[in-house]
């Protein structure tokens, strides 16, 4: 190869258009030039092109500066076809061209320097084109460098050829300089852009060679500086045209490659693609609709979705509404093949504070939707409309859904899809798409739940997000009915499932919505429920152990917007959506034999244990303890000798010995004492004991405060009130509270010695006093429990009994007055 002084001719436009990812296959040309057929070398190419691509590559990773490299690279790109390198060969040429090259090639670009030998629009097309080919290999495209290039690519697909100060010289550029300095620095790379002129292999019908100048800018004072450079960006502007259609290509597919790895949509996130992206949409710039759509959908399709919506919400309202307007202004077909881009740019939810703009965007979109649900058809298009239509009740319910009329039809179509899908023969697997169809049925099932099982007529003030406004009591059961005839699909599948599918991601979704419905509904379908149970809670246990691959379900949850608003998929999830049920069911002597036959309270325990662990750590409110409270005692009160045998009620003594004395001190976990406190003075009460263990004497002195600091009866004579500390949460806590007391004289009998500890603790003392006080108690059952302890501590203790006696004679006109049981048990008329 014979070498010649002066400068190289870089890549035409017609060079650099020939392959949007930066390739620039040649196969043709070179076929041409030298005159051989391709496909014999070592990979693909001829003895000839083998030999030249090998002298190329020694010329370019032996280059001294950025002339050398691009004289090297120009030469294989024409001599060597991209498509005919194998990934080896490619893969050296990457190492060698490396992502600086490119990187300051955009620099001196857009800064438009006046020394530069090419036009700034053929220096961003080359340096586009070489990243696009550098990000096709994965190791290059997670390359830090890579990365630090993204803000100028956004900034090109986003403004076009005109670069703006003010919307560039705060962001993309000032994060690019941080990125290339900090990254050049930890990889030991010069951050000076070396620009010279060399000598360069020649070809033999080079024609007049022009005056030698650099291809990159250099200082006369100082090799320039990278961070200076991009710096600078945002004072120069590239000349006002149409974005380059290949050069958007390249930009994109940098973009793209980038979203593909494994943090990728974060990198892009961080980096502001979100507004570029936006912003490239609604001024319409070259292939924004082709591949920017495609690319915020990418973003909008992961756990990015919550990220994206909670720092951009004004940039994605915005686009929603577009996206809205063009979907209510398209033809009917057209609209249907459009359903699935717009559930893209739907927020998840909770992923968006309610705004009127939002609001009126969900309005719009369900009154183009009421036509479409209400005509005939495909099962394609049924499908993608249903989806929608689920998506859209997650945002707002049934408020402005449509009137009672539409929401029955809708709710009827989606079960009639369940049937169908479901009521298949065992064996036959479900279509991907078939599965998202009929998860959004699910969700609009789950979204007809409470109003379905809480008519309007038992329920007149339900809130109207959930309920469906002005349903009729009649068409409450109408809709009732095709839900039972969904669900009864929904047990018929599950039955089918064997333990080698509980980690389908599926499977859980069909398993919750069951779960929603039993939290609602046990009466119906009791036998087909009952005979479930092993398949629901081993289910559920499977998930509790760990048995699952978490990650894909956790995955699967976001893209399907199925997961809960408060964090992350846990193993825990798919009991705690179980636990309203197990309540009804532990109720019922049917079902509760067969969950004791399943070790219930066993698996109930274990997740008690988690969550106090959790909750130690990480402190909140976890309200699935409070219903594992109340499964646990329905099987306390109904199943004694269960208790007395089970060795998960003595583990359950020891967590609640342990937790009660610190639940007592949060008052926003006055609930979750409640339940500790009765549940323990429930078990008390069954297992005699004539001392007591430390933990136990603990306890109750514990327990004994938490009860008499409920009511409160101030320094005067009135109505006993509920004290301040309990006030806002007597509704959950009251009923719990009155049980705690009528377990408190079971355990008095059961174990004598907490009569002593009743005393040392006070709360004979103040019970009394509060009652010759008061002139009246809240209501019948708060005078009943009371009643209930005071009588127990009467029959145990003669102390107590005198006590008691002297009080209820003193004071005859107050609330003792009205305690018949108690006077008869004391022996007084």
């Amino acid at each position: 190869m014979t070498a010649f002084a002066g400068s190289i001719p870089v890549l035409s436009d017609e060079d650099d258009s020939s392959s949007s990812s930066g390739s620039h296959q040649h196969g043709k040309e070179t076929q041409d030039e030298e005159g051989e057929p391709e496909g014999e070398g070592g990979h693909g190419l001829t003895a000839a092109q083998t030999e030249v691509l090998e002298r190329c590559l020694h010329a370019l990773t032996s280059s001294k500066n950025d002339s050398h490299t691009l004289a090297a690279l120009l030469l294989i790109t024409r001599l060597c076809p991209a498509n005919q390198l194998d990934q080896p060969t490619l893969r050296r040429i990457f190492e060698a061209v490396g992502v600086s090259l490119p990187a300051r090639l955009l620099v001196t670009a857009v800064k438009g320097s006046e020394n530069a030998q090419l036009p700034p629009e053929e220096l961003i097309s080359l340096g586009t084109a070489l990243l696009a080919a550098l990000s096709t290999e994965p190791d290059m495209a997670s390359n830090p460098q890579l990365l630090t290039t993204v803000p100028l690519l956004l900034g090109i697909i986003s403004d076009g050829p005109t670069w703006n100060q003010q919307k560039q010289e705060g962001q993309a550029f000032n994060q690019s300089s941080h990125e290339m300095k900090t990254n050049a620095a930890h990889s030991g790379q010069s951050q000076n852009i070396e620009v010279q002129s060399a000598d360069v292999p020649s070809t033999t019908n080079d024609k007049a060679k022009p005056e030698n100048k650099p291809v990159l800018e250099r200082e006369d004072s100082e090799r320039c500086n990278v961070e200076e450079n991009v710096a600078s960006v945002a004072q120069k502007s590239l000349p006002s045209s149409k974005l380059d259609e290949a050069l958007a290509a390249d930009c994109y597919q940098v973009l793209t490659a980038v979203c593909t790895l494994p943090r990728g949509p974060d990198q892009l996130l961080n980096r502001g693609a979100v507004p570029a992206l936006c912003q490239a949409l609604e001024q319409n710039q070259t292939l924004s609709q082709e591949r920017g759509v495609v690319l915020l959908g990418s973003l909008l399709s992961g756990k990015t979705r919550y990220k994206v919506w909670s720092k951009h919400p004004t940039e994605m309202l915005a686009l929603l509404g577009r996206v809205a307007k063009e979907f209510c202004q398209a033809k009917d077909l057209d609209r249907l093949d459009m359903c699935d881009r717009l559930l893209q740019f739907l927020p998840p939810p909770g992923g968006v504070t309610a705004t009127d703009e939002l609001k009126q965007v969900v309005s719009s979109l369900w009154v183009v939707l009421r036509p479409i649900m209400q005509a005939k058809l495909t099962p394609k298009h049924i499908g993608s409309v249903l989806v929608l239509s689920a998506c859209l009740l997650d945002l707002y319910g049934w408020e402005s859904a449509g009137p009672p009329k539409f929401c029955c039809l809708l709710v009827n179509r989606a079960c009639v899809e369940v049937r169908m899908g479901l009521e298949e023969l065992p064996g036959n697997e479900l279509s991907p798409e078939l599965q998202q169809t009929l998860t959004g049925c699910y969700r609009i099932m789950e979204a007809a739940m409470e109003q379905a099982c809480s008519p309007v007529a038992i329920k007149p003030d339900a809130p109207p997000h959930t309920a469906i406004s002005g349903l009729s009591l009649q068409q409450s059961r109408q809709v009732l009915v095709v839900l039972q005839e969904a669900f009864s699909a929904v047990i018929y599948h599950l039955q089918q499932v064997d333990q080698s599918r509980y980690g389908d991601p599926f499977i859980f979704a069909t398993f919750r919505c069951l779960c929603s419905w039993l939290a609602e509904e046990t009466s119906c379908l009791k036998e087909e429920v009952t005979a479930l149970l092993p398949f629901l809670v081993g289910y559920a246990s499977s998930h509790m152990r760990g048995e699952n691959t978490e990650q894909h379900l956790s995955s699967w949850m976001s893209e399907m917007s199925v997961s809960d608003e408060d964090g992350p998929w846990t193993g825990r999830d798919a009991l705690r959506y179980l636990l309203p049920a197990l309540c009804h069911l532990s109720a019922e002597e049917g079902p509760r034999k067969v969950l004791l036959t399943l070790d219930t309270p066993a698996l109930l325990v274990d997740f008690l244990l988690q969550g106090w662990s959790i909750l130690k750590e990480k402190g909140g409110r976890d309200p699935s303890m409070e219903t594992t409270c109340s499964a646990l005692l329905n099987f306390t009160v109904t199943e004694p000798e269960r208790v007395r045998k089970d060795a998960c009620f003595k583990t359950l003594e020891s967590l609640l010995d342990e937790a009660l004395p610190v639940l007592v001190h949060k008052s926003r976990l006055l609930v979750l004492a409640a339940n500790f406190c009765t549940l323990g003075l429930m078990i008390g009460r069954l297992k005699p004991a004539p001392s007591a263990e430390p933990g136990q004497r603990r306890f109750f002195s514990v327990a004994l405060r938490f009860l008499h600091g409920a009511l409160d009866s101030g320094s005067s004579p009135g109505p006993v009130r509920v004290s301040a500390g309990w006030e806002e949460w007597w509704e959950d806590a009251g009923e719990l509270w009155r049980l705690g007391l009528q377990a408190l004289g079971g355990c008095v009998r059961a174990q004598p010695w907490i009569i002593a500890l009743v005393k040392e603790e006070g709360w004979l003392k103040h019970t009394l006093t509060m009652l010759e006080i008061c002139s009246a108690l809240p209501d019948p059952q708060t005078q009943a429990a009371l009643e209930e302890a005071l009588c127990a501590m009467a029959e145990q203790c003669s102390l107590c009994k005198q006590e008691i006696k002297v009080s209820m004679v003193k004071h005859d006109k107050g609330a003792l007055s009205c305690m018949g049981k108690l006077r008869k048990s004391l022996g007084l008329k």
